[in-house]
């Protein structure tokens, strides 16, 4: 089961929830209120040098591999990602790829400015792989990933188990599983709270809301029961 929001932080949100087993299916385009200027992620971000902080560094000369440890701070323009392990590659075009993991209770956390905008995208999961040449960032196990105004007023969230964030085309994936279940969601569906544009951030207050999957729709093709 997966749901997937392409480019909701600038003004719509798309969502496709399908069955494995064919019993339900749904497709949801929420229009917010009012659409924000197209922004995508820091341009100059590629081009900036990565710099790392760390308790210990090993380095694999027949892997080309450097492997960090112990409250690990990566930095590479506005993108910052800390972990308890980060492990960095760089391929012959020298384009790097970070993949950082926290072990117990933390969560590993990735944060990036959108181009053009005073707005922030930022999330945490328990493993985090940054690919610098597509500029495309995974969130594996127990996910979330937010959009902010400034570095504090949550706009946008999304919870999953897996989520990429595309930072050159602003395109969101989100992917449901059981690690992210919970009262109110067994199944461990995904979850997004979005902001009208024309307003202020919504409040994360109160219980969660009770999901329950659906095995009628009323619609273009259906025939009422």
């Amino acid at each position: 089961m997966n749901e997937s929001f392409p480019r909701f932080v600038f003004g719509r949100l798309r969502a496709l929830c399908a069955s494995r087993a064919g019993l339900a299916a749904l497709l949801i385009a929420l229009p917010l209120a009012g659409v924000a200027p197209l922004a995508h992620a820091e341009r100059a971000d590629k081009d900036k040098p990565l710099n790392i902080e760390a308790d210990n560094m090993t380095y694999d000369d027949l892997k080309q591999v450097n492997v960090f440890t112990g409250h690990v701070v990566a930095t590479k323009g506005t993108i910052v990602i800390k972990a308890d392990r980060v492990e960095v590659t760089q391929d012959p075009q020298g384009y790097q790829y970070a993949t950082g993991t926290s072990t117990g209770k933390n969560l590993a956390y990735f944060r990036q400015k959108r181009d053009g905008v005073d707005e922030y995208i930022d999330g945490d999961a328990e493993r985090i792989d940054y690919d610098g040449k597509q500029d495309l960032t995974t969130l594996t196990t127990r996910a979330t990933v937010r959009r902010l105004q400034g570095l504090s007023t949550v706009m946008d969230e999304v919870h999953g188990s897996v989520i990429t964030y595309d930072g050159q085309n602003d395109f969101y994936t989100a992917k449901a599983g059981k690690d992210v279940a919970g009262p109110g969601n067994p199944s461990g569906r995904v979850r997004a709270m979005l902001s009208p544009r024309n307003g202020g951030a919504a409040p994360l207050s109160g219980p969660p809301a009770t999901l329950q999957p659906s095995t009628q729709f009323q619609g273009q093709g259906t025939t009422k029961p």
